[in-house]
């Protein structure tokens, strides 16, 4: 079993000079405490469910650099991009910076986008939902294309790029890992079993069914559904303790998860619990395995 945490929240004691140190303190703390990855959301506005929109959210790719100065194992990535915050060619490049500096820690996370509030307060395009799916299926094609080193033009409907190089290339090999979130079951799920080394959805009893899904979108594939990690998320709103951590992670497993991110609640501190309940996740095997 993996384990890892998530950072939702920016707010912090001190005002915008305390956030720094407060985040940093948490980056280094998961990895000296041997967590798998460290994620934060990408989201330019803080969302409904974890706070107020005012409330302080940093851009997801600067956070991930900061944290890859003041670490050194933990993987690193945002839970996840929406695709029509930034353009393809430069979100690869952007983590493709980021696996170059952490030393090949990080992961794209990505899914179809969905807080239409940001988008409309920054000025961000925010087409329909089929055009949303539309274009995170091209920008899948184009990261793999870039991440293979075909310099080759991409001409797709809602992207072109006469000549997609990425110089440097990454760290990681064969690339960084490609997670997709959501669970819907006809295109997020293909697109996953297509295009993805992971997937992620919300811990619950529903997940073994969207794994079920999951896995009859990899037979139509010709894809080894063994392949694709499965990644659930845990929210974890108040502290917990050692044992709660491993009876989330153990139900979690139950229902078919191999790497649990739990996602930490405003003044909670998780990483050191979930350091010590490592020992006791090593012998967890997900269910199906």
């Amino acid at each position: 079993m993996r384990v890892g945490l998530q950072i939702p929240s920016f707010t912090v004691p001190g005002g915008p000079e305390a956030i720094a140190p407060a985040f940093g303190r948490i980056a280094r703390d998961a990895d000296q405490a041997g967590l798998h990855s460290l994620w934060v959301m990408d989201h330019f506005f803080q969302i409904t469910g974890v706070g107020a929109s005012e409330e302080p959210m940093l851009e997801g790719y600067s956070a991930l650099a900061y944290a890859a100065a003041l670490t050194e194992r933990v993987t690193l990535g945002t839970l996840v991009t929406g695709v029509t915050y930034r353009h393809p060619g430069i979100l690869v490049k952007t983590v493709t910076t980021l696996d170059v500096l952490s030393g090949g820690r990080a992961w794209l996370g990505i899914g179809a986008a969905w807080n239409d509030e940001e988008s409309r307060g920054l000025g961000i395009p925010f087409p329909s939902t089929a055009e949303r799916f539309e274009r995170l299926e091209e920008t899948l094609r184009i990261a793999h294309q870039m991440w293979q080193g075909d310099e080759s033009p991409f001409e797709g409907e809602h992207y072109t790029l006469e000549r997609p190089l990425n110089s440097p290339p990454t760290v990681r090999r064969p690339r960084p890992p490609i997670l997709v979130g959501g669970g819907g079951e006809k295109k997020t799920l293909r697109f996953v079993a297509k295009y993805a080394d992971a997937c992620n959805l919300f811990g619950g009893e529903e997940m073994t069914h969207k794994l079920d899904v999951l896995r009859e979108h990899c037979e139509r594939e010709g894809r080894d559904y063994d392949e694709i990690e499965k990644t659930a998320l845990a929210l974890a709103r108040e502290p917990i303790s050692v044992d709660e951590a491993v009876d989330t992670i153990g139900r979690l497993a139950e229902y078919g998860a191999d790497h649990v991110i739990f996602s930490q609640g405003t003044g909670v501190d998780l990483a050191s619990t979930l350091g010590e309940a490592l020992p006791q996740t090593e012998k967890i095997v997900p269910a199906g395995r």
